[in-house]
């Protein structure tokens, strides 16, 4: 018997089998859930078809998070599909690369609004749009960092936008709570994806977390999958409106 035997997961954001949301569906698929995920751009389409054939994806459904009409389409996509269903990955972020250098203060306004469209406002979208089809008990989960909290160098405008994006957990937590679909973040350390590699200075921060976290350690890609898979699961029947770190613990370190 799986953790999620009869669940059905709509998975965004994985770009190829290193990022975070590829680890989420394969453990998902591991504990019995059915897994379908969606792509943002063409271009991206034949990654995603490869991870979805590699792991036994159920369907691929198109969706720009910009788009209220492309994400109103994905959603009847998935009830045409599934009819109604349970969890809902977030793991969605983008700024542009020269918002992720140099000093905050110099952000341009369009890169902000960039920002906070798909890194915050897209779950605010999606939850919306889920909500009539997604089965009571359910489950939200999106992707955080430590920026959202505290500074770090060259984070910049990222870290607003999930900061922004914790505040809306917290806020979906209780518009969806009555129905007992829990939403929840996880604050995962860094972790060599191919978003990591548009912040500069990236493997300085990962090996100073490896040298001074509690653990001594980076988190991995299955760590957070192993966190995503216990939210998602009836063994987090009270929890909501939570950020789960899964840094190996540099989140509880001062100086």
């Amino acid at each position: 018997m799986g953790l999620l035997d009869g669940k059905k997961a709509l998975v965004f954001g994985v770009a190829n089998n290193k990022s975070i949301a590829y680890a989420i569906a394969k453990n998902f698929i591991e504990q019995g859930a059915e897994v379908a995920f969606s792509y943002a751009a063409e271009k991206l389409l034949s990654r995603v078809e490869k991870v979805s054939a590699e792991l036994g994806g159920k369907f691929i459904v198109p969706c720009d998070v910009t788009n209220d009409e492309e994400i109103e389409k994905c959603f009847e996509y998935v009830k045409e599909q599934w009819g109604t269903f349970d969890i809902l990955i977030h793991s969605v972020a983008y700024a542009p690369g020269e918002a992720l250098k140099g000093r905050y203060i110099d952000t341009r306004r369009d890169h902000f609004a960039m920002a906070l469209d798909i890194s915050a406002f897209s779950l605010v979208a999606m939850a919306k749009a889920a909500e009539p089809i997604m089965n009571d008990g359910g489950s939200v989960i999106c992707m955080s960092y430590l920026g959202a909290e505290k500074v770090i160098k060259n984070y910049n405008v990222m870290g607003v936008a999930k900061a922004a994006l914790e505040s809306s957990t917290q806020y979906l937590a209780y518009d969806l709570g009555e129905r007992k679909i829990r939403v929840n973040a996880i604050s995962a350390g860094p972790i060599k994806t191919l978003a990591a590699a548009g912040i500069s200075d990236f493997k300085k921060i990962f090996n100073h977390i490896a040298d001074n976290a509690p653990l001594r350690d980076n988190c991995t890609q299955d760590d957070v999958g192993k966190t995503a898979t216990y939210l998602a699961s009836d063994l987090s029947s009270a929890v909501t409106g939570e950020v789960i770190h899964v840094d190996c613990g540099y989140s509880i370190m001062g100086l």
